[in-house]
This record gives C-alpha cells, sequence and structure tokens, in this order.
C-alpha cells in the first residue's frame, strides 16, 4: 500500500480551544502552502549549514584562532561589486528603534520618530505561539491603519500621519530555532521560515502599495552560506508570489565572530537584496565565548558591563564594519542603548543621557549611518549625534575609511583588555539571567532590569559568562573562585531575594523556580548548549 500524498499545505499543531484571536486570518490555506513550499525547498539545506556551524566550532577548538577566508580572497579583492541602491524609504536610517510586535509598542514605535523600527520575531520577542501569531496581526492593522485601541488605564493609542510613522524592517527568528506549532510532512518548520513568510505572504504587496517594501533584519548569521540560503529564499519567495525581484532589502547582524570575518562575503551573496550590515554587541561577545569557550585564559572576558565599544577588538571589528560597509554602498548600522529612561530618578537619568550621546557621537564619528535604541525617549538624544555629522545627508556612505586595515588576529584580541571578572559581575549575570529568563517563560522577550531593557542576547552572555569563568577557574576580586558550588550559592540568595521582592503571591505567581533552574542547566552543565532557547522553548505553554 503506497503512503499517503504529503499535504500541499503546512498543519497548525496548537489546541484549537486556545487558539490566538483571528489566528485564521494570518494561517489561510494560501499562506500555509506557502509556508509549506518553503520548507521543502529550504529546510534541508538549513540542516547541512546547522551541521556545518558544529564542524567549524570543532576546527575553532583545535586551532584556538580564526582568519579571513583564503577561498573567496577574490570576493574581498575585486573593487567593481556594490549593493544594490537602497530604496528611498530605507535610505536616511539615522536612528532605528527596536521592540517586540505586541500591540502596543506597534503603535509607539511606529509613532516613534526613529526612521526604522526594527520590528522583531526574534531576541526581543519570547516565541508563544500567541506572539508569533498576534505580531503578524499587528503589523498588518498597522499596515491598514486599524490598530488603535484603549488601554484598561483609559490611554489611547493611535498612529500618526502615514509621512510621519518609521519604516518596519522585520527580524525572523535565527536559522537554529523550530516553530513546533506548524509542521511539514511531520517535521517543524523553522522559525526564520514561518516568521519570514507569514510576514512576506500578507505583506509584500501591500507594502510595495504604501511605496515601501519587505525590509528585514537577518539575525545570528555565521557564514556567506547562510547568506546565500537567505538570498535564494528571497529570490524563490519575490517569484513564487509574483513580487518583482529586489523589492526584498536585507540588513544581516555581525553579531557573530565568524561572520565578523565574512562580512564583504555576506553582502556580496546577498548583493541584489542587501542594505546593510549591523553591529551587534551582546550576542557577538556571546559568540566569542561560546566558540573560544575552551582557549583558554586569553579568551576570558570581564564583566559584560566592563567590555565597551572602545575595547580594542571591539574597535576592529566595528571599524571594519563601516569600511567593508562603506566600501560596497551598504549603510552601516551601529548598536543599541538599552537604556530605560526612569521617571523617578532624573539624576540617573543624567548619567544615563550622557552616556548615551558619548556612544552615539563615537559612532556617529566613525562613520556609522544610524544607531539603535530601545525605548522613545532616547530617539532625540541618538538623533542629535548623527545630525551633528550628517546635516541634511541621508547618510555617509562616502567616508570609505580606508585608513582601517583590521588584521585576523585583532578581531579575537580579547586579551587586550585589562579588566577581570569580579565578584559582583557573577551575582549580576545571575540576577539579570535568572530575572529575564523568568519573564521569557512568561511570554515577554523584552524586559525592563535595573533600567537597561534585555533580550535574550542578554540571558546568553549571562550564562555564557558564569560556564567560560569557572571552566577557566577564574578567582574573583574577593579571593572566591568561580565553582559551581558558588554559582548555585549566589543563585539561591538571588531566588530568596525575589520572593522577599514579590511577596509569597506575587513569587507563586511568576516561573521562577524554572527559570532558576534553567540558567543553572545552561551555566554549569559540562555539555554547553548552543543557545539557552532551545532548552527554555520545550518550557513555553
Amino acid at each position: 500500500m503506497s503512503a499517503p500524498a504529503p499535504s500541499p499545505l503546512a498543519t497548525v499543531v496548537a489546541d484549537p480551544a486556545h487558539a490566538p484571536a483571528r489566528q485564521d486570518e494570518v494561517l489561510t490555506d494560501a499562506a500555509l502552502a506557502f509556508i509549506a513550499a518553503l520548507h521543502r525547498r529550504f529546510t534541508p539545506r538549513r540542516d547541512e549549514l546547522l551541521a556545518r556551524r558544529a564542524e567549524r566550532r570543532a576546527e575553532i577548538a583545535r586551532t584556538g584562532t580564526l582568519d579571513f577566508l583564503p577561498r573567496t580572497a577574490a570576493v574581498r579583492e575585486d573593487p567593481d561589486w556594490c549593493v544594490a541602491p537602497a530604496p528611498a524609504a530605507l535610505n536616511d536610517r539615522r536612528v532605528e528603534i527596536t521592540g517586540p510586535t505586541d500591540r502596543k509598542m506597534t503603535i509607539n514605535a511606529l509613532n516613534s520618530g526613529a526612521r526604522v523600527w526594527l520590528a522583531d520575531f526574534e531576541d526581543a520577542s519570547s516565541p508563544t505561539w500567541e506572539n508569533v501569531v498576534g505580531g503578524q496581526l499587528n503589523l498588518i492593522d498597522a499596515y491598514e491603519r486599524r490598530i488603535d485601541f484603549t488601554s484598561e488605564q483609559g490611554k489611547s493609542y493611535a498612529l500618526k500621519p502615514a509621512d510621519e510613522l518609521a519604516t518596519v524592517v522585520m527580524r525572523p527568528r535565527g536559522w537554529h530555532l523550530d516553530e513546533r506549532h506548524l509542521t511539514v510532512d511531520g517535521r517543524p518548520v523553522p522559525g526564520a521560515l514561518v516568521d519570514f513568510g507569514l510576514y512576506f505572504f500578507h505583506n509584500a504587496r501591500r507594502l510595495i502599495d504604501l511605496g515601501k517594501g519587505p525590509y528585514f533584519y537577518l539575525p545570528k548569521t555565521e557564514s556567506h552560506l547562510e547568506a546565500r540560503l537567505w538570498n535564494d529564499v528571497f529570490v524563490f519567495a519575490q517569484d513564487h508570489l509574483g513580487i518583482p525581484q529586489g523589492s526584498v532589502r536585507a540588513t544581516v547582524l555581525i553579531e557573530t565572530i565568524t561572520a565578523a570575518y565574512e562580512m564583504e562575503e555576506i553582502l556580496y551573496e546577498l548583493r541584489e537584496h542587501a542594505s546593510g550590515l549591523n553591529a551587534g554587541r551582546w550576542d557577538y561577545l556571546f559568540s566569542i565565548v561560546k566558540n573560544f569557550r575552551d582557549g583558554g585564559a586569553k579568551f576570558v572576558l570581564p564583566d559584560r558591563n566592563a567590555v565597551t565599544m572602545t575595547a580594542p577588538f571591539m574597535r576592529a571589528y566595528t571599524e571594519l564594519l563601516v569600511r567593508t560597509c562603506h566600501k560596497r554602498g551598504a549603510h552601516a548600522i551601529g548598536g543599541m542603548a538599552a537604556f530605560i529612561p526612569s521617571r523617578k530618578d532624573p539624576e540617573v537619568n543624567e548619567v544615563a543621557f550622557q552616556k548615551v550621546k558619548a556612544d552615539k557621537d563615537r559612532e556617529a564619528n566613525d562613520g556609522f549611518d544610524g544607531s539603535w535604541v530601545a525605548h522613545p525617549d532616547l530617539v532625540p538624544v541618538a538623533r542629535a549625534s548623527f545630525d551633528a555629522v550628517l546635516g541634511d545627508r541621508p547618510h555617509q556612505k562616502d567616508r570609505l575609511r580606508e585608513d582601517v586595515h583590521v588584521r585576523a588576529e585583532e578581531l579575537i584580541a580579547v586579551d587586550s583588555l585589562e579588566a577581570k571578572p569580579t565578584y559582583e559581575g557573577l551575582r549580576n549575570a545571575v540576577q539579570v539571567g535568572t530575572r529575564y529568563i523568568e519573564a521569557w517563560l512568561r511570554g515577554l522577550g523584552a524586559v525592563a532590569i535595573f533600567n537597561l531593557m534585555e533580550d535574550a542576547a542578554t540571558a546568553e552572555i549571562s550564562r555564557s559568562q558564569i560556564w567560560q569563568w569557572i571552566n577557566a577557574g577564574v578567582v574573583f576580586d574577593n579571593g572566591r573562585k568561580a565553582t559551581a558550588e558558588l554559582v548555585r550559592e549566589v543563585a539561591a540568595e538571588e531566588l530568596a531575594a525575589v520572593r522577599a521582592e514579590t511577596g509569597p503571591d506575587g513569587f507563586a505567581a511568576g516561573r521562577w523556580e524554572e527559570a532558576h533552574d534553567l540558567l543553572l542547566k545552561v551555566a554549569l552543565d559540562e555539555d554547553y548548549a548552543d543557545f539557552l532557547t532551545l532548552p527554555a522553548y520545550e518550557l513555553l505553554g
């Protein structure tokens, strides 16, 4: 007896009794057929590329180094190629705001005064099924201008006129994450293809009609071969749905150490669809720890807040990014200002605003064309820094930074830092990691902790540093050695502090014990988990 023919549609694997509101508007038969087509064509290559990641990590463990790729030298040395010209809606990117796609954030981000909103389905979003579906609906509703609403407190939210709204650049999940609520031929569809596919299917034509287009941020890219896969996805999707080729524009986050050695190749693979590169700080540090975690003392990072963008190896990375982008006609977008203003403490705000200004001044003077903020109140601060350098110009791509010459070893010169890990840094990693994971398990991906907007990259660097310090036998400034026992002691103290802070009912209403246990698992297990969001996803409702 022959096997039944595979369904032409992706299958929804979710409890219909608890389906997100208006789910059928997103998961139409035509949309599910498009997801199935993407999955069957591209998931096998995705699987091969994930295997290549593991092979490369093993090679780094063996050699203890990285270098620019000899086999792609011709791409780097060819002076004649450039990326496609930026569309009008992405020509001026001097301030970009980031955040999840919940209804309130959608309105506030679009109204923020930033030129671009990174509408995030990745690190700033906990991938509950409700968030995945609801985020797609909110973007559709925003483009249809039917997203106005009133909060429970009676505050009204409404979109400004169209010409005052930020341009949306949507960020799907990374290649490593699957979406268990959609399967094809019995296999979960990669979250990247779900997020991209639903957004592109519903909005590509609508955005073109609005004078913009389907624009994307691509996260967690580790090689130019992964960029090639994305480019093939774009070509197929445009052809499949009758969208003009070249409508898509993609900005790639250079937030892995391996991608830093392939920036030009990544732009080359995406050249008909590329619009820029972005410098992502926390994930970049997480990637260094992950890849060089057994490289000895020379790769041990100090407290995360001690690793500023002025550190020599971080300067090498950002200056190479600007040089690479402008050489190829692409935008160079700077990193995150994560400070969350406090309405209770103006003195804290004053100090923080000065730090943000100094950071954005540095980026603008280094040649970046724009930068990220996490809160609307920071938009004017960042804009002033870039206005001072750009004036009426939309960007500074003409500043080629030909003075920049970065050697391979400079990108991994972690031992150029004088700062050392501290006991207080360990406590902060445990505190922030626990508090972020707990919120993530409740469906919140962007969380204000100690006046900073934290996302999944925060938890990754926190648990990675704990793991690295233990395995490197670090001795802290108070004389105590980093051990699993010490981390358990600090974690227990943090859990007790949270219990006292929230009260018995508040503690019971949260997912604190699970967050505590998961942090310890991914920070203490001998086998280092590639991403904490993989075991965390199994705990999501």
